[in-house]
């Protein structure tokens, strides 16, 4: 076999390979130590070479005539000794010299780019200020991350609760104290100064350089806010499952739920300095429309904002500023903003206050962290005042708070630990490792904590008086006081200490972090899935809610059932269709005001009526009102009226006569009654007290069939401003709202073949099946009329021209139904 002949060199190959060759380079060198050998045997042939290129080098000199290119590797004191003697050929070939700058007038730079000695892939030469040494911290050493925590309860206060008199000479005013390195009363010293000192390494430090650091080496950083508006959503749903949901499931002593969603009652809860409201948003993500809340946050760029609750309705929170109410400035130090929001809140529970009350306050401080405590003491005290003033008794606290270092702020968690059962200071994991944050949570508030609550709104006053002088507030409760109580007062000082412990590592981990940029925490995807799975939280995407038309909105509520359905008309009450009514305790009557109509909620002010006729569409609302997404009713528009004569106002209002679907809860398979007692409740959460501006949504009030003369005594003649002065017939509501009636519905409640009837030897009712002859005092299942049920076998006493149900009205029709008629046939069919 031929060996296959060496290729030639065409003649611009064998001038690049012979300018390699000069400068000390070989084709064929691929390692370092091939290209080190082949330098010491090609400097001869270099100098040669340079010698024939004489004429070339004439026309494009870059050196002067006085120059040997290869002078920078003559000598060995060069300060470029260091370098190999290829670099520095290659650099003495483009014209450098020592001392002297790169450039045709010498204008470059003359010392040479550094290497840098940072790790990863920071830009070439970067050094981080204040980053050059060490914090001889072994952060290695941390306990493994996981989801499940533990709960560190201060032990039960036992003394009692502090008096006007006892607290009479508590507050110390004093010099205005802005140092935090001496406060050694409630925790070690030397764990003070190292936490202070950790803080103080990224004082200089780039913001993004710290934050990329912080992502890293967090293990709960990608638990972030799911599909919640933030991450503090997730604070509240960690922090919700580690105290047994006593939160948004509150118990008795005896661990039984005190709000069920049958019941009447609402979860009430309030949410201040919380802008814009996540912890809000997962409360009413987890109870829906059975739960009511109260909102107080400062206006601003840091309000509410409620269109952004994508995974939850707002329209079942309502803000209120303080006083001037939606139009107040949200400012919780004010005293007269606190005492607004109470009278608001109490006005709107019953007097009885909320289940529970959140407080997530905060502000910048960039520059100042280790001051942290200090700027936010009177954020704190309004807070802890807040919560005294509107959490019912047996109620719940939560409050973030910072560093708890001082006498005033150690003061403050001292009141709690007197006014609750319980109380703990807790930083879940979906707090950051690194920062001071944590929260104070209270359990069960205590009868008697109006002299506490009293005795922090003056110091808040004297706060406010003080603001801008030297002179500051500095001690709330005597140390000797807080000391005197020992177990609180070792509580405090372990629970601060086991907190600088972790600050202290998390804050090294970052710095270690910063540092080297190859690091990162192996497991956060991981930890994030466990997490999630154990507090309930479905691993979702946070998507904006899809709009859709009101049509196929009512097709995807009513789950295929037939569309006949909605269209029934009501059968008229007559002397001829009287004896359907004959057994009274089947029945329920509610009065009319006007036609019966279907209302949409697809959120917000997106409402939308149809009044059963397939061949009409869904119309627009014209009311300004707002309804939960997912929201079906069966209704009527009522023109309701307030006074008489030119005085008299008249409002359109909507009158709730059954329920479908609410907030996507489908009900429709209820008893009647249950879903009036939830439309009841569905109102009070959606209702908006301080927007008098909004049209008004009520229940029609429902009478049982043989209590119809109730109804009679509410019906009276008065003057409207559109009967040209003569006297028409009005029926007054429960809030003094008149309208005139149209008619009156007449419900039947129980399914067939089952009857209600009354037993005259237990004098009980009882359920009877006409068919099999069984009777029982409970309620069978399958004796509830659904909803279809209730809507088609409707009855409709119409109160139109002749005939008589005031005792005013003189005309009668011999061949309608008058009121003592109807009364009569109850009477008689009615034990």
């Amino acid at each position: 076999m031929k060996r296959r002949a060496e290729p030639e060199f065409s003649s611009p190959q064998k001038k690049q390979r012979k300018r390699i060759e000069d400068l000390g380079l070989t084709l064929s060198s691929t390692s370092d130590d091939d290209t080190q050998f082949s330098n010491h045997a090609t400097q001869e042939s270099s100098s040669s070479s340079s010698g024939s290129d004489s004429e070339s080098d004439e026309k494009h000199q870059v050196f002067s005539s006085e120059y040997k290119p290869d002078s920078l590797v003559e000598g060995t004191s060069s300060r470029y000794s260091m370098y190999n003697s290829v670099s520095q050929r290659l650099m003495a070939k483009m014209g450098f010299r020592e001392g002297e700058g790169l450039g045709k007038y010498g204008q470059g730079r003359k010392e040479i780019v550094e290497a840098s000695n940072q790790k990863g892939r920071r830009g070439f030469g970067l050094t981080l200020k204040g980053f050059e040494g060490e914090l001889n911290i072994d952060w290695r050493d941390e306990p493994e991350a996981g989801a499940y925590e533990q709960v560190d309860w201060c032990p039960e206060c036992t003394t009692e609760i502090p008096d006007a008199q006892e607290m009479k000479e508590w507050m110390t005013v004093g010099k205005r104290k802005m140092v935090i390195e001496d406060e050694r009363e409630f925790c070690n010293d030397e764990l003070l100064q190292h936490v202070l000192q950790c803080k103080s390494v990224f004082d200089e430090l780039d913001g993004d350089e710290m934050r990329r650091a912080r992502t890293r080496s967090n293990p709960y950083e990608m638990i972030r806010g799911v599909f919640f508006l933030n991450r503090a959503a997730m604070k509240m749903a960690n922090m919700d499952y580690v105290f047994d949901n006593m939160f948004t499931n509150p118990k008795d002593s005896h661990g039984k739920p005190l709000i069920k969603e049958r019941d009447a009652e609402l979860l009430y809860f309030a949410d201040v300095c919380a802008g814009p409201g996540g912890f809000s948003e997962y409360v009413l993500w987890r109870r829906k429309w059975h739960a009511k809340g109260f909102g107080m946050t400062l206006k601003g760029p840091n309000d509410f904002k409620l269109e952004d609750f994508y995974s939850a309705s707002s329209e079942l929170f309502e803000p209120y500023y303080g006083e001037g109410g939606i139009d107040g400035d949200g400012d919780i130090t004010r005293p007269e903003n606190i005492t607004a929001f109470r009278n608001f809140v109490l006005d709107n529970t019953d007097r009885k206050g909320v289940h529970f009350l959140m407080a997530d306050g905060g502000f910048s401080v960039e520059g100042q962290e280790n001051l942290q405590e200090i700027l936010s003491k009177q954020l704190l005290l309004c807070q802890f005042l807040t919560g005294l003033s509107i959490v019912r008794t047996g109620g719940h606290f939560v409050c973030k708070t910072f560093d708890l270092f001082t006498p005033f702020t150690v003061g403050l968690v001292y009141l709690l630990y007197c006014c609750f059962e319980r109380v703990c200071i807790f930083k879940p994991v979906t707090s950051r490792p690194a920062n001071s944050e944590r929260y104070v949570v209270c359990k069960g508030l205590k009868l008697g904590i109006d002299d506490v609550r009293e005795y922090l709104f003056m110091v808040n006053i004297k706060l406010n008086q003080l603001r801008n002088s030297n002179l500051d507030v500095n001690l709330v409760v005597p140390v000797d006081v807080i000391k005197g109580d020992q177990e609180f007062y070792d509580y405090m000082v372990q629970s601060n200490e086991k907190h600088c412990k972790v600050q202290i590592k998390a804050l090294a981990k970052i710095h270690a972090f910063v540092q080297d940029t190859t690091l990162f925490e192996p497991r956060q995807a991981e930890i994030r899935k466990e997490c999630l799975r154990l507090w309930g939280i479905p691993d979702q995407a946070r998507v904006a809610p899809s709009s859709s038309d009101p049509k196929s909105k009512f097709f995807e509520l009513i789950q295929g059932t037939e569309i006949d359905v909605f269209s029934y008309k009501t059968t008229l009450l007559t002397s001829k269709t009287l004896e359907k009514i004959r057994p009274v305790f089947d029945y329920r009557c509610m009065v009319s005001g006007s036609e019966q109509k279907f209302l949409l909620g697809l959120g917000k002010s997106q409402i939308y009526t149809w009044d059963g006729r397939q061949s009409d569409r869904w119309t627009k609302l014209d009311l300004k009102t707002e309804l939960p997404r997912d929201t079906l009713l069966s209704v009527e528009i009522v023109h309701e009226l307030k006074g008489e004569g030119k005085a008299q106002r008249k409002i359109g209002a909507i009158h709730i006569l059954d329920v479908l679907v609410l907030n996507g809860h489908d009900v429709r398979e209820q008893h009647f009654n249950q879903r009036i007692q939830l439309a009841e409740k569905f109102v009070k959460a959606v209702s908006k007290p301080s927007r008098p501006d909004m049209n008004p949504i009520r229940v029609k009030e429902v009478y049982r069939l043989e209590e119809m003369e109730k109804i009679f005594v509410r019906l009276e003649m008065k003057i409207i401003k559109s009967s040209g002065g003569i006297p028409r017939l009005s029926y007054t509501g429960r809030d003094d709202r008149h309208f005139v009636p149209t008619g009156l519905y007449i419900v039947r409640t129980v399914n067939d073949p089952w009857t209600m009837a009354y037993s005259k030897n237990s004098k009980r009712k009882f359920f009877f099946n006409k068919m099999t002859k069984d009777s029982t005092y409970d309620l069978p299942p399958e004796s509830i009329a659904p909803f279809h049920i209730c809507h088609y076998s409707r009855l409709f006493w119409e109160w139109g021209e002749g005939v008589k149900v005031h005792d005013s009205q003189k005309r009668q029709d011999a061949e309608k139904l008058s009121k003592e008629d109807v009364l009569s046939f109850i009477q008689a069919h009615c034990p």
